[in-house]
């Protein structure tokens, strides 16, 4: 790969061989490259089809969860077949070496995990976990133990749309995703807020800050001195206060940015 000759990418380069602490924010513009929708752009949006208050939300799911795993069911085919991009393999080669010290992301697809990052904070939750909602035991799809209980539940819902049922109890199954009304997964935004309070440089790739309360994580960072970057296709709210921005596709931005620290 030639050297990188954007000013802004170079800029953001220096700011990463320098950094001792870094950390990366990522969103759903990080992962619409391997073919998930998001849920807010302008063309693809899933809000755009469906009433994130009818379908996305706590009550909803207890109430009508038919009607919840319908609206799922896209989503899901998309994130069960989806691989990393070259953003997910960058952010990973980084961190395996050294240059990032935490990901956080905001989203459920476990894309980072497959591209190889261990040190991933999902504050959103995960798709690749399923929680039994009267005996609490989780489904995982890295159980070692039980390698096929959760590719079969899967399975089934994704080709015969068989609603998600505990194989032990017999009750629902919920994806060990954060819905509408519910808090977030308490460990893990108190290790976000600690990384972002540690950092001193902070890495937005692909978020586009609307979310609350992740959206606010920048702003704990900056606090404490850090050194700031967006890489966003639009403009976010922490812009004005960056170092570097750059509204480009984090897929064709960040295997440079990985490609010039490593090796340049």
């Amino acid at each position: 790969m030639d050297k990188p000759k954007h000013p802004t990418i170079l800029k953001i380069v220096s700011l990463l061989q320098k950094a001792q602490h870094a950390v990366v924010l990522t969103g759903a513009g990080i992962s619409t490259p391997s073919g998930i929708p998001d849920f807010r752009s302008p063309d693809s949006g899933i809000w755009k089809r469906y009433d994130p208050a009818e379908v996305a939300t706590l009550s909803a799911f207890r109430h009508n969860p038919t009607t919840f795993y319908h609206w799922l069911h896209l989503l899901a085919e998309k994130i069960i077949q989806a691989e990393p991009n070259p953003a997910h393999l960058a952010l990973a080669q980084l961190e395996q070496a050294g240059k990032i010290k935490a990901l956080i992301t905001q989203n459920i697809d476990g894309l980072h995990q497959k591209a190889g990052a261990k040190l991933v904070i999902e504050v959103h939750g995960t798709f690749q976990t399923l929680v039994c909602i009267r005996c609490y035991r989780k489904y995982r799809s890295n159980d070692h133990d039980n390698p096929n209980i959760y590719s079969s539940i899967i399975d089934a819902y994704l080709h015969d749309d068989l609603i998600p049922h505990c194989p032990g109890c017999g009750s629902i199954l919920k994806p060990d995703i954060i819905l509408f009304e519910e808090q977030l997964p308490a460990l893990s935004w108190i290790e976000a807020q600690q990384a972002c309070r540690k950092c001193d440089l902070l890495i937005i790739a692909g978020s586009s800050l609307e979310v609350m309360p992740v959206a606010g994580l920048p702003m704990r960072a900056l606090e404490n001195g850090a050194r700031l970057v967006s890489i966003n296709k639009t403009a976010t709210y922490i812009d004005v206060r960056a170092d570097a921005i750059l509204q480009e596709d984090v897929a064709e931005v960040l295997p440079q940015i990985a490609e010039a620290v490593l090796n340049g």
